[in-house]
């Protein structure tokens, strides 16, 4: 049997059922948010883990994973982050709700070995302008949430409203340049999917 990966920093996931998931796959200690749910007593802990060994922010890829991984970030900002599609976290069984204890070992370790860190310091980074993002149709237009979502995949900075979305680029520093190439990427790969349906 091969050796599980050992992850170091403390895995902050929403519930029991994403915790067994993800020490099924690697080596891991977690803290769980119980849901939406969290409290001042859960933030004090993750505070410390931070303190101490560091936190990997991995939440479920919906509204409540976003709002809770956007609540530890106002305590914890320099949080690391793993973030899986909606695609891989899709439940097997229609009516269930997305969730990492869904992925595949692949994704989960994948995710788990692609972590990003927000950087804070003011450099000389220069914020996209919305212009951009509006004529990449991911602000307005009838495909804007299904852009968004290729798009939080491509840069690996998880799915985002429309309102969120400049925040995260900034966050992560996202330049022209890389939303330009991603942008271009995910525009190929649909006309060439369009094509091959004809």
């Amino acid at each position: 049997m091969t050796e599980k990966l050992r992850i170091e920093e403390i895995i902050v996931v929403e519930g029991k059922d994403d915790t067994r998931r993800i020490q099924e796959v690697v080596d891991a200690d977690t803290i769980e948010t119980i849901g939406s749910a969290i409290n001042e007593e859960i933030l004090e802990q993750i505070e410390h883990a931070q303190e101490t060994r560091g936190v990997i922010i991995f939440t479920d890829p919906d509204y409540s994973g976003e709002k809770i991984r956007k609540t530890i970030m106002d305590v914890v900002p320099d949080a690391k982050h793993a973030f899986l599609s909606r695609r891989l976290a899709a439940p097997k069984k229609r009516g269930s709700s997305l969730g990492v204890e869904h992925a595949s070992d692949e994704a989960i370790v994948e995710a788990l070995e692609k972590i990003v860190t927000p950087v804070h310091e003011e450099d000389d980074y220069q914020e996209i302008p919305r212009q951009m993002l509006i004529e990449y149709g991911l602000i307005a237009g009838a495909h804007a949430k299904e852009r968004r979502e290729k798009l939080g995949d491509a840069l690996r900075i998880g799915y985002t409203n429309s309102k969120q979305l400049t925040k995260r680029l900034k966050m992560f520093r996202i330049t022209e340049k890389e939303l330009t190439d991603a942008m271009n990427a995910i525009i190929k790969a649909a006309s060439e999917k369009s094509e091959e349906s004809m």
